[in-house]
């Protein structure tokens, strides 16, 4: 079956981004037990992701990239802002093993929607912190081999709703109950294809 809107995905992929001196650096990859699965054409992918994926069957591999318009734009200072230190403290103490230069931090924006944040230094009154996403400004490079796509039954769509989107297993760590997407931004900034739980 090709691959189209509405089918369950699920695909093997490696993430590089290029160096300075113009190598390749592995950022992310799946594992064998814990694969990308997400619904094609649902919002959950970088949408030049799943352009790339379109129509392709069982056991195609690609290569591509996706230039950094395309995927999380490019880095801004105007992300980088400083926030009352008493909103990461507990009675007045910060938690120096949670909170320290490098920290990922899951906030909660003006919508309500939850993004992360990167603490970049500590003040006496204030934390900096930025916003940007952890792949701002790269240009982002996919092998991609396809395992499946299906129609997907009734629990199959329950399960994938109840995790919280397409789950892959990332090397990079921090992953959070949001996602660990190439979709978009997530509770622990891991950014391995998707809207997805690892």
């Amino acid at each position: 079956m090709q691959i189209s809107n509405n089918k369950l995905v699920t695909a093997e992929y490696q993430l590089f981004v290029k160096n300075a001196d113009g190598s390749l650096e592995l950022m992310e990859q799946t594992t064998p037990d814990n694969p990308l699965k997400y619904f094609h054409g649902a919002g959950m992918m970088l949408p030049k992701f799943e352009e790339h994926l379109e129509g392709k069957k069982l056991g195609e591999s690609i290569e591509f990239s996706i230039d950094a318009k395309d995927a999380y734009g490019e880095r801004s200072e105007d992300n980088i802002i400083d926030l009352p230190l008493n909103i990461f403290t507990n009675d007045g103490t910060l938690d120096e093993e949670r909170f320290f230069p490098g920290a990922i931090v899951p906030l909660v924006d003006t919508n309500g929607e939850r993004i992360n944040a990167e603490i970049v230094e500590i003040g006496a009154e204030d934390i900096k912190v930025d916003l940007n996403h952890p792949l701002a400004g790269e240009n982002l490079f996919f092998k991609v081999k396809v395992l499946d796509a299906h129609t997907p039954t009734d629990e199959e769509i329950m399960a994938m709703n109840s995790a919280g989107g397409g789950c892959s297993g990332c090397s990079s760590g921090s992953c959070g109950d949001g996602g660990c997407g190439i979709g978009s931004d997530n509770d622990e900034g891991c950014d391995c294809g998707g809207n997805c739980t690892c």
